[in-house]
């Protein structure tokens, strides 16, 4: 596997690593045994870049990789997870807090399920608008310093909060949602990441599993997905979106390869500082997704769904209202 470098600090990662989300929450039912299996397939392949928080679930996530490391070589996996939410007693998010004692706590509680005494990468999830980003980004180097984590990053913040948590201690990687369905970082975020030295972690890269042309109706979801509510995946805005699956899928056909291994080749062209991490609960997705490194796909290709795209417009903002206003504008 490909290594790619996320920010000028050292750390290095599989070129795509694994979005592990949908293991434990959030996409309908899940296997633990058998994303234990996906997990331990994932390293010997090389894919050794896992994305967790503490959120998901809340907390099931991190305990499951906890379990799947266990036994293994701690430094044959790259873990990155996130802080930044209130939690009650029943696991319901209260709201976010990233003040330094609340971030104290949080590190300590993601180190216990995950079986570990560091994280590689530790993100804020969102911005806390009650903490000053310097007082957080101080929090965070203090864990830095004390050995408890080795890089961070932030998640779904603008330049300006970049630049002013990049002064208080580097960043090594930002993650947000990416993809040849969400393309609104483009224009202002990555050239200051780029600028900064900075790398991107791009999550949904395969559009939560829509780019990968599986997904046909609304109905192939369970109903307990959170999909089902997600905007761009309701009604009409679905079916107009299907015009982004449709090109997809024509190229995949062309070139001998699957619509999912087109979406991940695209995001990893548009540069060597870019990571995505696809989520998967199978083996053989696992596999697929890997694969897209290796894809050399013909210019003209990429030039047609480039000129397709500039004239594109999705359907639907990324999340619900309430989810929406956790994320800075880009």
């Amino acid at each position: 596997m490909e290594k790619r470098k996320l920010g000028r600090q050292g750390l290095e990662v599989s070129a795509i690593g694994l979005g592990c989300m949908g293991m434990s929450w959030a996409y309908g039912s899940a296997d633990d045994h058998e994303s234990i299996g996906v997990l331990h397939h994932a390293l010997e392949i090389g894919v050794n870049f896992w994305d967790t928080a503490e959120m998901y679930g809340p907390f099931k996530n991190e305990e499951l990789l906890g379990r799947a490391i266990k036994g293994k070589r701690r430094q044959d996996v790259i873990i990155a997870t996130k802080f930044a939410m209130k939690f009650g007693p029943n696991g319901e998010v209260l709201g976010l807090d990233s003040s330094p004692a609340h971030i104290k706590g949080s590190v300590e509680g993601s180190l216990r399920r995950l079986g570990t005494d560091y994280v590689d990468l530790y993100y804020q999830h969102r911005l806390d608008p009650n903490t000053a980003i310097e007082d957080t980004v101080g929090a965070m180097a203090d864990l830095v310093k004390a050995g408890k984590v080795r890089y961070i990053g932030l998640s779904e913040v603008g330049p300006g909060t970049i630049r002013r948590a990049h002064l208080i201690h580097p960043l090594s990687a930002l993650q947000s949602e990416y993809s040849l369905w969400t393309r609104g970082l483009e224009q202002r975020l990555l050239p200051t990441l780029r600028e900064l030295g900075i790398g991107l972690v791009a999550y949904s890269p395969v559009g939560r599993g829509f780019l990968s042309g599986k997904i046909k109706s609304i109905d192939d979801l369970e109903e307990s997905d959170w999909r089902r509510n997600n905007p761009r995946f309701q009604g009409e805005n679905f079916e107009h979106n299907l015009q982004v699956v449709r090109i997809v899928e024509k190229i995949a056909s062309a070139n001998r390869v699957t619509p999912a291994q087109v979406a991940l080749a695209w995001v990893l062209r548009r540069g060597t500082e870019i990571v995505p991490i696809p989520g998967t609960r199978h083996i053989q997705h696992l596999d697929e997704n890997a694969k897209a490194v290796e894809i050399q796909l013909p210019t003209s290709v990429w030039a047609e769904l480039d000129t397709f795209l500039a004239s594109f417009q999705v359907a639907g903002p990324r999340y619900q209202e309430a989810a929406m206003k956790w994320i800075s504008e880009l």
